[in-house]
């Protein structure tokens, strides 16, 4: 999979880049990963990519020419162009599975006060990560980018996907490590018993009133 990131401020992925699974799916070939900063687009001598909005109002509005032109020069017909945007649709897990079955996804991060509106017929769709506004969209093509690629075949074990919160509709079971007791609070027994039946029969049942604790709205989804 190939996943471009444009963005004004590519020194915040350096670290994301580097670190972790990501690192290890970039060096094993499952993912490429590059960031464009569309500010080497503008046609201003200044390199100036956003403006004052028609009409009035505060702040600055991302120009369509930066973005457009970063845009076109590395979109092909396999790519799906995303814009990071409040506005946009909830991403959740199952988006998540359904982006890592693309060829090619662009995402396009905002800042300021916000996207030239005519910069949206140039995209594919709209994406937020929850109901709150953020400084730009490097957060949230981090978070997208972070979910799709360790659902890429050979990032992680399928069997630790499996049971993640989500893919079934429901959380995870709590987990636990050594040592089996610790200020008094024990591991459960069932988990020490070595008895796999009743302990994959405790984790779903745990998985369920995880979610009904937690996320009664997942239980009425599903």
């Amino acid at each position: 999979m190939n996943i471009t990131i444009l963005t004004l401020f590519p020194e915040m992925f350096t670290g994301f880049l580097n670190t972790s699974i990501i690192k290890r799916a970039i060096q094993k070939k499952i993912v490429t990963i590059n960031i464009v900063n569309f500010r080497d687009y503008s046609p201003l001598n200044n390199h100036q990519v956003d403006d004052t909005p028609y009409g009035g109002g505060s702040g600055m509005v991302l120009r369509c020419e930066p973005i457009v032109s970063a845009l076109e020069s590395v979109k092909t017909k396999n790519s799906k162009t995303i814009l990071l945007s409040p506005q946009g649709k909830l991403f959740d897990q199952q988006k998540a599975i359904s982006l890592a079955k693309e060829e090619h996804i662009i995402l396009i991060c905002g800042h300021y006060e916000g996207f030239d509106e005519r910069i949206k017929n140039f995209t594919d769709e709209e994406l937020s990560i929850g109901n709150y506004i953020l400084t730009g969209g490097e957060l949230p093509a981090m978070v997208i980018t972070d979910a799709i690629t360790r659902l890429l075949k050979g990032t992680i074990k399928e069997d630790s996907l499996k049971n993640e919160s989500f893919m079934q509709d429901l959380l995870d079971y709590p987990t636990y490590t050594k040592p089996p007791v610790f200020r008094n609070l024990k591991v459960p027994d069932v988990l020490l018993s070595g008895h796999h039946e009743n302990i994959e029969q405790y984790r779903k049942e745990q998985a369920y009133l995880n979610t009904k604790n937690k996320r009664q709205d997942l239980l009425e989804k599903k």
